[in-house]
């Protein structure tokens, strides 16, 4: 009888281990995103950057030491609804690598259009 061994085999090739991307980052490639014919920007005393539309309804924290009163925050995006359509808001930590927070409000101000 074969004596049967606890746990599995495998090898690194069956598990398809890759690396991904870890660390902040560089901010500047969310903060590049922002003319500022269309968006005003301000940092302000703790160094956080705050970005909003000229109309108000679209808004982007970085706060590299954490937001304040949140467990590690570091970006904060958000946008006001309408009267009929409620808005909404996403969330990173200060350890989402920028890239990915930029791929983000990239997609948001792709949604937006002038009226």
């Amino acid at each position: 009888m074969a004596s049967v061994s606890p746990g599995f085999s495998t090898n690194v090739k069956a598990l398809r281990l890759r690396e991904w991307q870890l660390g902040p980052g560089q901010p500047t490639l969310v903060m590049d995103l922002f003319s500022a014919e269309d968006f005003h920007l301000v940092v302000d005393d703790r160094a956080d950057v705050h970005v909003s539309s000229k109309d108000g309804r679209f808004y982007l924290g970085w706060f590299p030491l954490g937001r304040p009163g949140t467990n590690g925050e570091g970006w904060k995006i958000a946008v006001t609804g309408t009267d009929k359509v409620r808005g909404y808001s996403l969330s990173f930590d200060t350890e989402t690598p920028a890239e990915i927070v930029a791929a983000a409000v990239a997609r948001v101000l792709e949604t937006s259009r002038r009226v």
